[in-house]
C-alpha cells in the first residue's frame, strides 16, 4: 500500500489488485488541518494514464464479478465490514489527522461504515424483480435487475468513510465494478478503507482507487467512455460540470451537492433542546456538513429568548486538535476552506448584518499552526444577504425572524437548495404544514437538521441533487437497469 519517499509513507493507487504509484511519478502531501506543520503522508498525483489502467481493469473484472449470486458478493463486503471493525481505531485516527474532526466523531463516521457494508451485504438477498401478469395466459412476463458496469465514485473530504461506503457498498453489492476518486484532502484515509477491500479478497480490478486532482482524475472519470455510471458528492458547481459531462455521452449520473438548511424554532419549541440542536446541527464537524444547519428561523415572541441561549452557549464551544477529549470543534479541513469561511463572515458584515459572536480566527496561541475559524452567529439578518443564501460550508449561523409559520416556511424556502430542513413545534398543525410545505428532500422534526439513518432514502430536491437518492433500498434504483422479461415456450 505504501512506499517510502521524504521519510514519510506515500500511499499508493490500487488498480487491478495491486498497490502501484502513479504514471507521473508525483505524490502531494497530506497536511494535518490542526497542526499545518505535520504532514500525515504522501498520495499518488495520478494522471490520465492512471485512469485508464484502472478503467481498464474494472471493465475486464466485471462480466465474472456480475455473474456471482448477490449472497456471494454479500459475504465479501461482510468480510469487510469485520476488517473495518478490526482497524476502526486506526482509521478514524487517520481521518482525524487529515480532515480535522474529532476523534469522537470519526470512531462515530467509521463505526457507520461497518454499519453500511453489513446493512448492503444483506441486500444480496433480496429480490430484484417482481412477475407482472401478461395478456398472453400461454407466457409469463418478470422483471429483473441488472448492473450498469463500471460505475465512477467521486467522494469529497467532509466524511472521507461514510459517503465512500454508501456509494460503494451498493455499487458492489448490485454487481457493479467500481473506480473510485477520493478527495486528495483524505485521500491516505481512502487507501486504509481500499487495504480492507483487498485483504477481504475481493478479485482484481473489482474495485480500483486513483488519486489526484480532481479536474484530471474527476473530469476524466465524468468523460470516460468505458464508464457507466457516475456517483458525485461535492459542490454544486462541479457536480454540474460532471452531469454535463455525463449526459453528453449517455452515461448514468448521481448528484449530491449543497445545502443552506433551514431550523425553525416555533413559541411553543422546547428552546433548550432547539439551541442544542442548532449548535449541533450547525457547527459540529465545523459546519462542513451538506445537511449543516446554516439559517436558524425562530419566532419573533421567543427570538430574544432563543438568541441569547444559543449565543451563551457558542461562547462556550471549545476549539481544538480532534485528539483532544475536551475539544468540541476542530479546524476547518484545508486553507482553501478557511478562507472562503472567512470571506463569507466578511460579506456578512458589509452587508449589514449583526455579528454576535465569533467572526474570525481564535487568538489562542496553541491554534496558531492550524485552519481555525471561531464559531460564529449573526442576526439582523435578511434573507436576500449572501450568508442567507450561498452555502457557507463552515460554523456560521444566521438568526431571522419571523412572525407567522406561513412565513418561516417561505422564507425557508427561499434559496435555490432543498437538502434538509427541521422545525421545532408541538402544535400538530405546524408540524403537517412543515412537512406539506417544506422543498427539502429530507425533513425533520423537532431533531437537528443534519444526519440521516443509513436504511432510509437520501436526497434533496432543487439545486441540491440530480433528484435521485442514495442509501437504503433506494440505491438500487441507481446502480441498476430494470431489464423486462418475456418468456412463453
Amino acid at each position: 500500500m505504501t512506499i517510502e519517499t521524504k521519510q514519510e509513507q506515500a500511499y499508493l493507487n490500487y488498480i487491478d489488485g495491486i498497490w502501484s504509484p502513479s504514471v507521473t511519478g508525483r505524490v502531494t502531501a497530506s497536511i494535518n488541518p490542526a497542526n499545518t506543520s505535520e504532514i500525515v503522508g504522501y498520495v499518488q498525483d495520478s494522471g490520465e494514464a492512471d485512469l485508464d489502467l484502472a478503467v481498464s481493469a474494472a471493465n475486464r473484472a466485471k462480466g465474472a464479478w456480475r455473474k456471482l449470486s448477490g449472497a456471494a458478493r454479500g459475504d465479501y463486503l461482510f468480510k469487510v465490514a469485520n476488517l473495518l471493525e478490526l482497524r476502526l481505531a486506526d482509521i478514524a485516527e487517520t481521518m482525524m489527522r487529515e480532515m480535522g474532526k474529532t476523534l469522537a466523531e470519526c470512531k462515530g463516521e467509521t463505526a457507520r461504515g461497518v454499519a453500511i457494508l453489513r446493512y448492503y451485504a444483506g441486500e444480496g438477498m433480496r429480490k430484484i424483480g417482481d412477475v407482472i401478469p401478461s395478456t398472453d395466459n400461454e407466457a409469463m412476463m418478470f422483471t429483473t435487475r441488472v448492473p450498469l458496469g463500471v460505475v465512477g465514485v467521486i467522494t469529497p473530504w467532509n466524511f472521507p468513510v461514510a459517503i465512500p461506503m454508501w456509494k460503494m457498498a451498493p455499487a458492489l453489492i448490485y454487481g457493479n465494478t467500481v473506480v473510485i476518486k477520493p478527495a486528495i484532502e483524505t485521500s491516505i484515509t481512502a487507501a486504509k478503507l481500499l487495504a480492507c477491500f483487498e485483504e477481504a479478497g475481493l478479485p482484481p480490478g473489482v474495485i480500483n482507487m486513483v488519486t489526484g486532482d480532481g479536474a484530471v482524475i474527476g473530469g476524466g472519470i465524468a468523460q470516460h467512455p468505458d464508464i457507466q455510471g457516475i456517483t458525485f458528492t461535492g459542490s454544486n458547481n462541479v457536480g454540474k460540470q460532471i452531469g454535463q459531462a455525463a449526459l453528453s455521452r449517455g452515461a448514468k449520473y448521481q448528484l449530491e451537492m449543497g445545502g443552506k438548511n433551514p431550523l425553525i424554532v416555533a413559541e411553543d419549541a422546547n428552546l433548550d433542546l432547539a439551541v442544542e440542536a442548532a449548535i449541533s446541527g450547525g457547527l459540529k464537524s465545523t459546519g462542513q456538513k451538506c445537511t449543516a444547519t446554516s439559517r436558524i428561523l425562530v419566532q419573533a415572541s421567543v427570538y430574544e429568548t432563543f438568541r441569547t441561549k444559543l449565543v451563551d452557549q457558542v461562547k462556550r464551544l471549545k476549539l481544538g486538535n480532534g485528539n483532544d477529549s475536551a475539544t468540541w470543534m476542530g479546524p476547518c479541513a484545508n486553507e482553501k476552506q478557511r478562507d472562503t469561511v472567512l470571506s463569507y463572515i466578511d460579506k456578512g458584515i458589509v452587508e449589514g448584518a449583526n455579528l454576535l459572536c465569533g467572526g474570525g480566527i481564535p487568538a489562542d496561541e496553541e491554534l496558531n499552526n492550524g485552519y481555525y475559524v471561531q464559531p460564529t452567529v449573526f442576526d439582523g439578518v435578511t434573507s436576500n444577504m449572501t450568508i442567507a443564501q450561498e452555502e457557507i460550508f463552515g460554523p456560521v449561523l444566521a438568526l431571522i425572524p419571523f412572525d407567522h409559520l406561513e412565513e418561516a416556511i417561505s422564507l425557508a424556502n427561499d434559496v435555490e437548495y432543498g437538502l434538509s430542513a427541521s422545525i421545532f413545534t408541538q402544535n400538530i398543525g405546524n408540524i403537517l404544514a412543515f412537512i406539506a410545505d417544506m422543498d427539502a428532500g429530507l425533513v425533520r422534526i423537532n431533531a437537528e437538521t443534519a444526519g440521516v439513518e443509513l436504511q432510509a432514502p437520501f436526497g434533496g430536491m432543487k439545486q441540491s441533487s440530480s433528484h435521485s437518492r442514495e442509501q437504503g433500498q433506494a440505491a438500487i434504483e441507481f446502480f441498476t437497469s430494470i431489464k423486462t422479461v418475456f418468456l412463453k415456450a
